[in-house]
């Protein structure tokens, strides 16, 4: 029997597996004293960790990306992410393991598509921290170069200024 668990106002399936070698978001355990079945859940930080590895791959970033446009072959996909085929083919299990792609045959052709559009809200966001980062970046660069164009003060030694050589007159 299949059943949710839900954690922090989630549902999350008992067969979502976010990660080729992640752990299932349950363990299944027999009570041996009382021989009956019951479940461990896994916490759901840990599943969210799983749910980021999964996208900590490029080419599984570059394929979500391409599927942003709508659904595609792999061989429409293998150029738009620029790796040979089997290593995509096992990108995009990866992907369907976690729910993130879907595949439909139509014909010969296996049709790829985004799941869930919210995972490109996640992109997005991603895009944002990575770019008010490099333009906090590239704002200290600009001071940084800034303040080597300007004209600079003398060095001074420390503890090198001339002393008075013998004995001083005292008035």
């Amino acid at each position: 029997m299949r059943r949710n668990v839900t954690s922090d106002n989630l549902i999350i399936p008992l067969d979502f597996r976010p990660h080729v070698r992640a752990p299932r978001p349950y363990q299944r355990q027999t009570c041996q004293a009382e021989n009956r079945e019951m479940f461990v859940t896994t916490p759901i930080y840990q599943v969210k960790a799983e749910f980021f590895k999964t996208l900590g791959h490029p080419a599984r970033i570059r394929v979500l990306e391409v599927l942003r446009d709508g659904e595609r072959t792999v061989s429409d996909l293998v150029p738009a992410v620029g790796i040979e085929a089997s290593h995509l083919s096992q990108q995009l299990a990866v992907l369907r393991r976690a729910n993130l792609v879907q595949a439909r045959k139509e014909g010969t052709s296996v049709l790829y598509s985004v799941g869930n559009p919210v995972i490109f809200d996640l992109l997005d966001v991603a895009r944002r921290i990575l770019t008010s980062s490099l333009d906090e970046t590239r704002a200290l660069l600009t001071e940084l170069e800034l303040s080597e164009r300007s004209p600079r003060s003398p060095k001074v030694k420390v503890g090198t200024e001339r002393k008075p050589r013998g004995k001083a007159s005292h008035r």
